[in-house]
């Protein structure tokens, strides 16, 4: 096909017009990432459980804040107890904590972050609770909830006693004191520990689900938060103690008898016993506290769990900190978000059916 001088012109500024079209294009791609950028932006404060540490610092916060530049979150481990006050002091804007509010704390109040004394609380961090030990010569332990018990309330004082013998045919039990290690803090991981104790051996421990260590029960040694223990442990001679198992380091830890097996700890183990457990009765709907069997002696669950609670306001009194938790808290109970504790921590990613009803209640907060 031939084409006459006018027609040759008309191309030609046709092709320059497309050139021109696709640089503009071009550059107002950058625009339009702008545009998708977050428009987030403030300053987030939380406090409360160590155990959440990792999965906070290096996992959920790393996260949020790379997706988010302008926002800065700050966590303070200072402990479940001290987390869930000065969320009703106001202190913070969210808490940390390895129990949840009881039904009669939440109706007492105050919640000085908070509109209402409605509040907002997500098993989002589940780890297991690693029985940690450092007995020279001996790697593997096996143990039953009365032993246990036992040992930390007082009555078993010695590595080679009877009833530890008995379980552990195989290990060569030294004629040594047992030092048992509590935290001397208001901690969930005790409360978690002590309530395992109560509902699995109630005839040997008879002090109850306790967050601060009963003081009828002397000797054994104390230590401040997780990272105290696991030192004194460390350090120690002949010590056993409890923490998160995320902080178990290389201590050898106790496989724990369930049913007619003995467990080991694992994040899988974990999950298991919490999908095996309903709801608390007498909740509001966007307070998932989770009523847990300690007693279980179904298959393949490891009974001494952590869960570890997200605690925020349902109406917040400062929008800014009603956006900000909101979005957090979203990040944190999505599949993004549980794979990045889990990467950071070892903890135990919730189940699809949880995390249903976990951004249900995530959605409540204004």
């Amino acid at each position: 096909m031939k084409f006459s001088p006018s027609m040759k012109v008309a191309v030609a500024a046709g092709a320059a017009l497309l050139m021109l079209t696709g640089c503009a294009a071009n550059e107002a791609a950058p625009a339009t990432d702008e545009a998708q950028a977050s428009s987030l932006s403030g300053t987030l404060a939380g406090a409360g459980a160590s155990s959440q540490d990792a999965a906070q610092q290096s996992g959920w916060i790393a996260g949020f804040q790379t997706a988010n530049a302008d926002v800065t979150i700050n966590y303070d481990p200072s402990g479940s107890g001290a987390g869930r006050e000065s969320l009703q002091q106001g202190a913070v804007a969210f808490a940390g904590s390895d129990r949840a509010f009881k039904v009669d704390e939440i109706e007492a109040g105050p919640f000085d972050a908070c509109l209402t004394n409605d509040i907002i609380e997500i098993p989002a961090y589940i780890s297991p609770i690693a029985i940690i030990f450092n007995v020279e010569g001996v790697s593997d332990l096996n143990l039953d909830a009365a032993t246990m018990a036992n040992i930390f309330n007082g009555s078993i004082t010695n590595w080679n006693d009877p009833a530890i013998a008995e379980m552990n045919p195989d290990a060569s039990l030294p004629d040594q004191a047992i030092v048992a290690v509590h935290r001397s803090d208001k901690s969930g991981t005790t409360g978690n520990f002590t309530d395992y104790l109560a509902a699995a051996a109630p005839e040997a421990w008879t002090a109850g689900s306790v967050e601060e260590w009963p003081a009828e029960i002397s000797g054994g040694e104390a230590a401040q938060g997780t990272s105290g223990v696991v030192e004194a442990v460390k350090n120690g001679v002949g010590t056993i103690g409890y923490a998160d198992a995320s902080k178990a380091g290389d201590l050898s830890t106790v496989k724990v008898k369930v049913g007619e097996e003995f467990i080991a700890y694992s994040p899988e183990a974990a999950a298991a016993i919490v999908d095996a457990s309903p709801l608390e009765d007498g909740r509001s709907a966007g307070d998932l506290a989770i009523e847990l069997d300690r007693a279980s002696t179904a298959e393949g669950v490891y009974p001494i769990v952590l869960i570890s609670y997200l605690i925020g306001c349902e109406q917040y009194a400062d929008e800014a900190n009603a956006e900000l938790v909101k979005e957090y808290f979203s990040y944190i109970v999505s599949e993004e978000g549980q794979k990045a504790a889990e990467t950071a921590a070892g903890s135990a990613p919730i189940s699809d059916t949880l995390r249903e009803k976990a951004v249900a209640a995530v959605d409540m907060i204004s």
